[in-house]
């Protein structure tokens, strides 16, 4: 497999200031019954970073997504965003908090009875603060910045291709215009080239607006392309948090299998350049 252009091209951002946490994960521990999702998970992310969280199936990735968000309590530990514990906010204070950042979830997730205008005029409309004509403003300036034009506005989501899905559901997720945004598989079930593009419109729009991103992933290309550093949970806890090239070294089954294989080794030449580290596997 040759290495796409926009993976080829690791980002070069500044590399986000340590010590400015946006998100404070301590002891986290979430079961669900006997079954035990986490326990004892431990996680900060920096103001400015892409932050990727990556695991196994079943390894709690979305359940740990939705426990900072606040759509599920923890079992125990706890977590504060912008140095506030979601789960102890009054319900005013608890919006007030979730509009600081946007969600984008997995397939999209739009509102199949809703045009594509209407879809990112949602968020704006909930808060019944701006009259009608400027949320509709608003939201086709969305629609431009991740790259579709008014002509897409009237149309429904079944109309849409899986890219102009991600497009639309990207331009809802910006449009209180966030300081933190959470992606949860963002390119599953691209193809090739237009996740090469989405990858470039997260790249921009970080750069552009200031944006700390968390990013569920599977997908190796997306996590070299735009990962500051990578979480990987296993074994119920996050056993590395730091830079791929060091998460490479941690020696642990899943690592090994997930980013020494073929498939990553090709991913990881794209770090070659930047880094003059060695391969993954090399001593």
């Amino acid at each position: 497999m040759t290495v796409t252009p926009a993976t080829a091209t690791p980002d070069v951002s500044p590399a986000p200031a340590r010590g400015d946490a946006v998100i404070e994960v301590h002891d986290l521990v979430k079961r669900y019954g006997k079954a035990v999702v986490h326990d004892g998970v431990n996680l900060d992310v920096y103001r400015g970073e892409v932050l990727s969280i990556v695991g196994g199936s079943g390894s709690g990735k979305t359940v740990l997504l939705r426990q900072i968000v606040g759509l599920e309590r923890p079992t125990s530990g706890s977590i504060r965003v912008f140095g506030e514990d979601p789960t102890r906010l009054k319900s005013a204070q608890l919006q007030a908090l979730r509009n600081r950042w946007g969600l984008q979830f997995q397939g999209g997730a739009l509102f199949s009875a809703l045009s594509v205008i209407d879809n990112i005029a949602l968020p704006l409309r909930e808060l019944r603060a701006l009259p009608d004509n400027l949320i509709c403003q608003a939201a086709l300036l969305k629609l431009q910045m991740v790259g579709l034009t008014a002509r897409d506005a009237d149309k429904m989501p079944s109309d849409l291709s899986g890219g102009m899905t991600k497009r639309v559901a990207l331009a809802r997720a910006l449009a209180l215009e966030p300081e933190l945004l959470f992606l949860d598989e963002p390119t599953a079930g691209l193809d090739p080239m237009a996740s090469d593009g989405y990858v470039e419109l997260i790249r921009e729009l970080r750069r552009e607006l200031g944006l700390t991103v968390v990013m569920i992933t599977h997908d190796l290309d997306t996590l070299v392309a735009l990962s500051d550093r990578v979480a990987v949970l296993a074994d119920h806890k996050v056993v590395a948090a730091a830079p791929i090239e060091e998460v490479v070294k941690v020696d642990h089954p899943f690592i090994h299998e997930y980013f020494l294989g073929e498939r990553a080794q090709r991913a990881m030449q794209a770090l070659q350049p930047a880094s003059g580290g060695a391969q993954p596997g090399e001593q």
